[in-house]
């Protein structure tokens, strides 16, 4: 077979991921990418449109012409963006959205079973740059919003078996729903797994706890940091677990205040200006510092992030008179 056109290559890439390539045209695809540098990229560039843009659950129903008619609609929406942009930049790219990091995508049989594609297609790693979040669909079609210094970690299988992922830092997501195969979010202090829900997570390292609200459905939580039954919640009820004890706590809230961010608003519920501080430097990319002295005070308020800048924020806590704020060396101090 002479894999000369783009189209054809198309085509066993589309029919490789949905399980339906055989061995001779899977050993003719994989000699063509090592062929060369430029088929390698052409080929891992392909496999990105596919996973990132959801038509990885396509293929569990295949159709080789509609499969293959929405693989091409999705490389030429692609293709037409990069043209726009007249040259791709990382760098850019980090300015405005996420990153996803393709660490490697070896070529693996299916006939090996799914199993296979699980531990041997690598990581996707979604990052949210500090000053900006970000907006993506998995391949399941559940939607995600990653909050400023935040990132999920899911395999290129996800979908395959479980539906798995890891999240450092904050995040807002609207699950697809599917009984077959429950959404889990793993972290090193809490499990979380639903089956169709709408709900925010947070847990950014340098937090003193983890928090989730459930604005829809139900989920379930597991305890990492100490053995325990699992916690349900219903809507407009929040958990937070102490990352130092292992307590989780749970209480009613309205949980539609706990994702304003995603539409660029600030929002503190009575939160220790130490959490306030770490908000501030994930939203603005800048450095605060917050004196011993204040760091159990606990203010209220909310704000537009692009209609005020930081100094205005601060003005305005400041007004309470249970702070002061002065900037130096390029690090707001608040004292």
């Amino acid at each position: 077979m002479q894999l000369e056109e783009h189209t054809d290559i198309d085509l066993l890439i589309t029919r490789y991921l949905s399980g339906k390539l055989d061995k001779e045209s899977f050993a003719e695809l994989k000699r063509w990418g090592l062929e060369s540098e430029s088929n390698r990229k052409y080929v891992r560039n392909k496999l990105e449109v596919w996973f990132s843009s959801g038509a990885a659950d396509t293929a569990v129903r295949f159709d080789k012409d509609k499969a293959f008619s929405l693989f091409r609609q999705r490389v030429a929406g692609a293709e037409k963006k990069q043209r726009q942009m007249l040259r791709f930049s990382w760098k850019t790219f980090m300015r405005v959205a996420a990153v996803v990091l393709i660490l490697m995508i070896p070529f693996v049989t299916y006939w090996q079973g799914k199993q296979a594609v699980k531990q041997n297609f690598a990581d996707m790693v979604v990052e949210a740059p500090m000053g900006a979040h970000t907006k993506l669909y998995l391949p399941d079609g559940t939607l995600v919003w990653l909050n400023a210094g935040s990132k999920i970690i899911y395999s290129q299988g996800f979908g395959v078996d479980d539906r798995r992922l890891r999240l450092e830092g904050e995040g807002y997501f609207e699950v697809m729903k599917n009984e077959e195969v429950p959404f889990e979010i793993n972290t090193k202090e809490l499990n979380l797994r639903v089956l169709g829900t709408k709900f925010n997570f947070r847990n950014y390292p340098d937090d003193e706890e983890v928090t989730v609200n459930l604005m829809e459905g139900k989920v379930a939580l597991r305890n990492g940091i100490r053995e325990m039954p699992e916690l349900y919640l219903t809507p407009d009820e929040k958990m937070v677990l102490n990352k130092v004890t292992g307590q989780m706590v749970k209480s009613s809230t309205r949980a539609a205040k706990a994702n304003v961010w995603i539409n660029d608003e600030l929002f503190f519920d009575e939160e220790l200006l130490e959490d306030i501080a770490k908000k501030l430097m994930r939203s603005y990319n800048v450095k605060v510092e917050v004196a011993d002295s204040l760091r159990n005070k606990r203010f209220y308020g909310s704000f537009g992030i692009s209609a005020n800048t930081i100094d205005k924020i601060l003005d305005v806590m400041a007004s309470t008179q249970q702070m002061n704020y002065k900037y130096e060396n390029g690090v707001y101090i608040l004292y």
